[in-house]
């Protein structure tokens, strides 16, 4: 009778090693679970659309004949000649104002709604390729498409320009320079017409995108938790 009370406390150590061994099993389970979706390569289909759309030709530039060239892609309408190759001279940010105002006024080639470009219209003019290449006053190339007049110069004044920020578009760089505040001199590349309905419409569908996500069961939850994030804070 004395023998049968150890033999109970030696079943027991057998049972509990191993339901502890088990335990670090489960965590690893986990862990191989929350590292599954990391593998999934989602940039990969956007990667190859994005490379599709820059492969995409771009329709050729229109030469109208009365000195205006049409960029079918954009809907933009250019004059062909800058300001340097109408004046022979440099603007400064206010006086190339005046020369807008000029165009407007004796209503080149019919339009009287010319205008100065802001940044985002004149890289739409920028051969990314660099197939196409126009000369400068200088004799030098930059990504332009020689459609326009050769001899001019390759920078314009922009919208964004102010006093305090003096800011003009390079051509031969592709994107804006910026100066001190103090006397600058650049053309003027007049523009004038709107961004075509395609091009519009552009951040709209961007905005949407994420509208199928939310479709998805898991994705659900985290969305209604964000709307009433959303309305506390505009509450």
């Amino acid at each position: 009778m004395s023998e049968t009370p150890p033999e109970k406390p030696k079943e027991e150590s057998t049972t509990k090693p191993a339901a502890e061994a088990a335990k670090p099993a489960a965590p690893a389970a986990g862990a191989a679970a929350k590292a599954a979706p990391k593998a999934a390569p989602k940039a990969a289909p956007k990667a190859k659309a994005k490379a599709k759309a820059a492969a995409k030709p771009k329709d050729p530039l229109i030469d109208n004949g009365d000195g205006t060239i049409t960029d079918p892609n954009s809907g933009y309408m250019w004059k062909q000649s800058d300001a340097w190759l109408d004046c022979h001279k440099f603007f400064t940010f206010e006086a190339a104002g005046e020369y807008i105002d000029n165009l407007n006024k004796e209503k080149f080639a019919g339009y009287d709604d010319w205008r100065m470009p802001n940044k985002a219209e004149a890289t739409t003019l920028v051969d990314k390729t660099k197939s196409k290449m126009c000369l400068d006053k200088n004799g030098t190339q930059f990504p332009l498409d020689p459609i326009f007049s050769e001899g001019r110069v390759c920078n314009t004044w922009i919208t964004e320009c102010t006093p305090e920020k003096v800011i003009r578009f390079d051509f031969k760089i592709g994107g804006e320079m910026i100066y001190p505040p103090s006397e600058v001199w650049a053309s003027i590349y007049a523009v004038r017409g709107e961004a075509k309905p395609a091009e519009a419409a552009k951040p709209a569908a961007a905005a949407a995108k994420p509208a199928p996500a939310a479709g998805a069961t898991p994705a659900a939850k985290p969305a209604s938790g964000a709307t009433a994030a959303a309305s506390t804070k505009s509450d």
